[in-house]
């Protein structure tokens, strides 16, 4: 008889590096996902060498790790948290982020539309999220610089649909540009006002307001709530009690305040001081 065929073992069992070789897997798993949030975005491959196992071994850690909610899984590695907030992070991978949370706040949200309406929403994944939970409304005229947002609303929501123009942001998917509409070249802006708009905002905080990260992207959104008779601000609870490089706009400039959690109380506090009324789950919306 020939000799006995081995398996070939993972290279998590081969490591020469005894210290690696022993390390359990749950040890491994926090490692790597304190490695993920150092670097920012990262391959399986890479992962693999650094950590000395399998690239398989690399996947299924991976996989798990984003079900945790601690990484954001990509096709060929992975990225932390913070890279996926970044407004010039791809945004197949933000959808990724807060998914269940931004889920819930387009549903709440969603409640507040009346068929018939005039509504415009701005850039971003949370607003996608309400896109998707206006299907059963009828009659809607939507005006927007998401240019996913076609995309998700079926023709028989629609009375009609308008895109602001401006200058394209491919890793957003947005326009940016001003919060106007002609009907051809050479004629004036029409003047334009909205029944309601949805404005997902990149932070919150009691002393700053709505803010987010991109100048053009903040007056967009400004003027959007400007030519709104209500405003309703969104975010998911990894934006409470913070603050970025560009505001929005006060506590007082929205009348709703929509999350998939009750903010912390000094917030809470200071929003409903300024008359907003806070929309979360528990409300029982």
């Amino acid at each position: 008889m020939g000799e006995p065929v081995s398996e070939p073992r993972d290279a998590e069992e081969t490591d020469a590096d005894p210290a690696t070789a022993k390390r359990l897997p749950a040890g491994r798993k926090v490692e790597l996902a304190a490695y993920v949030s150092e670097v920012g975005e990262v391959t399986v491959a890479r992962l693999a060498s650094h950590f000395r196992v399998s690239l398989d071994t690399i996947r299924r850690d991976l996989d798990q790790l984003d079900a945790e909610g601690l990484v954001i899984r990509t096709h060929g590695g992975a990225v932390s948290l913070a890279a996926g907030n970044r407004p010039d992070t791809e945004l197949e991978v933000r959808l990724h982020v807060q998914a269940d949370a931004k889920e819930t706040i387009g549903m709440l949200a969603a409640s507040l539309v009346e068929d018939g309406s005039v509504i415009m929403l701005n850039g971003g994944t949370t607003t996608l999220a309400v896109a998707r939970h206006l299907r059963k409304h009828r009659n809607l005229t939507i005006a927007t610089n998401n240019l996913r947002i076609p995309a998700e609303i079926s023709p028989a929501v629609l009375r009609d649909m308008y895109m602001f123009g401006g200058a394209v942001r491919t890793l957003s998917q947005t326009t940016t540009g001003p919060v106007s509409l002609r009907l051809m070249p050479g004629t004036n802006d029409i003047e334009l006002q909205a029944d309601l708009a949805f404005i997902g905002v990149g932070a919150v905080s009691a002393e700053g307001g709505y803010s987010t990260s991109n100048l053009s992207d903040a007056a967009m959104m400004e003027a959007m709530m400007e030519r709104a008779t209500r405003v309703a601000v969104l975010a998911d609870s990894a934006k409470f009690d913070r603050r970025l490089f560009a505001q929005v706009g006060a506590l007082s400039s929205a009348d709703y305040f929509i999350s998939e959690k009750r903010p912390p109380k000094d917030l809470l506090t200071a929003l409903r001081r300024s008359k907003v009324e806070v929309i979360v789950p528990e409300d029982g919306r």
